[in-house]
């Protein structure tokens, strides 16, 4: 039986990550330069130089094995007790908690699924830091003044739902809320953004169709707003609808999608990533490095090259792309370089080198002197989605 996630689960998780990827590198690298070092003492002491190498392998292999060993009981006794109902708070009763939980699924979530499956991240519909129930009873009880306008946030990689109160403080509104005064329901989402995007797009395509099912009040008309990875799913779920037989239901009513800094063309940061990881895996030295950033996970790998065009935008929806560079100017080299720190102008409205348009006719707002984060919660988005979304169909 699947059991909460706990922070004595968490400390077993980072015990275990210690010794697979602290451990386990620092012995590769110390192995690779011994060798060399040993292979240079050799050429000058032939035979002489043999004792000392043998010595000092066998005491390298007695430390770090013996590290490893205690790294994985430690692990294994953690887990025992967590099982035992033993682990202490559970890693959802606050935000910190959350944010833990989604930034560990976000750079491993697959490799969680399959082999912790109690702390990977199952999409689904939050309110209040908690999963809703969708059933019409669940659905009601979470959303009382529930509309037939529905405004659906998906959030980024390593992001949980809380990341849409970003500077909340000071501005003293969310897009949520901004929205909710216009009649509009916010809904936010919570997914696992380790897992392969399109996979990610099957189980949002059917947690929106379900949703909808069981809204309280007919569904008028629908609106997507994802933030970095989470406009790729948004993207990837019409896909998956678009390709059966016929499109579901949710789809006839998604009147508009708004991207924060999606890369629908890729990320420059997810690509010099994948370029450092092949570069490091040619040298014994530092290949295990390499591979501790091969270790990433799909959701993160599908950030190299985003979603290009087998992927069409829905027909019928008006599409909104914002981008956001640290420059005032988005013809800026900087900005054309790295944008807004992970996303370049070009990939967040979809628009190639050669002049090829993912979206033709999407209407772009750029946000200047403006960071990754700084979409999530910025005051010229409060004024656009008001504008985009008040108008009627």
């Amino acid at each position: 039986m699947r059991h909460e996630a706990t922070l004595v689960d968490a400390a077993a998780l980072a015990t275990s990550v210690l010794d697979d990827l602290v451990v386990a590198t620092a012995r590769e690298t110390h192995t690779a330069i011994s060798r060399r070092a040993h292979g240079l003492a050799r050429l000058g002491l032939g035979h002489a130089a043999r004792p000392a190498e043998v010595l000092h392998h066998g005491i390298a292999t007695t430390v770090y094995g013996a590290l490893g060993l205690s790294l994985r009981g430690a692990s294994a006794g953690l887990s025992r007790l967590a099982d035992a109902g033993l682990g202490g708070p559970g890693l959802e009763e606050g935000p910190r908690g959350r944010f833990v939980s989604s930034a560990v699924n976000g750079l491993i979530g697959e490799e969680l699924r399959r082999e912790r499956p109690h702390l990977a991240i199952e999409m689904g519909v939050r309110r209040e830091g908690r999963d809703v129930l969708l059933t019409p009873d669940g659905v009601r009880a979470a959303f009382p003044e529930a509309t037939g306008q529905l405004v659906v946030f998906l959030h980024g990689l390593c992001e949980t739902e809380d990341y849409w109160r970003r500077h909340r403080d000071r501005l003293g509104s969310t897009y949520g809320e901004t929205l909710a005064r216009r009649g509009w329901t916010p809904v936010y989402l919570r997914a696992n953004t380790g897992l392969p995007l399109r996979e990610n797009g099957v189980v949002l395509a059917s947690l929106l169709q379900r949703l909808v099912d069981a809204w309280p009040t007919e569904v008028t008309r629908i609106a997507l707003v994802g933030h970095s990875l989470g406009g790729l799913v948004i993207r990837a779920s019409s896909a998956v609808t678009a390709e059966g037989d016929a499109p579901a239901a949710w789809t006839q009513q998604v009147t508009d999608v708004v991207t924060l800094g999606t890369p629908h063309l890729g990320s420059w940061f997810a690509v010099s990533a994948d370029h450092a990881s092949r570069t490091l895996a040619r040298l014994p030295e530092v290949a295990a490095f390499g591979r501790v950033i091969d270790r990433q996970a799909p959701g993160i790998h599908d950030l190299i090259e985003g979603l290009a065009q087998d992927v069409p935008p829905l027909p019928h929806a008006r599409y909104r792309l914002v981008s956001a560079t640290l420059t005032r100017s988005p013809r800026h080299p900087v900005a054309s370089t790295i944008g807004d720190l992970l996303v370049t102008p070009r990939s967040a409205v979809g628009r190639d080198r050669r002049g090829t348009e993912l979206f033709p006719g999407a209407e772009v707002l750029h946000l200047p002197r403006t960071d990754h984060f700084g979409l999530l919660n910025h005051p010229d988005v409060h004024t656009a989605l008001v504008r985009w979304l008040g108008d009627d169909d």
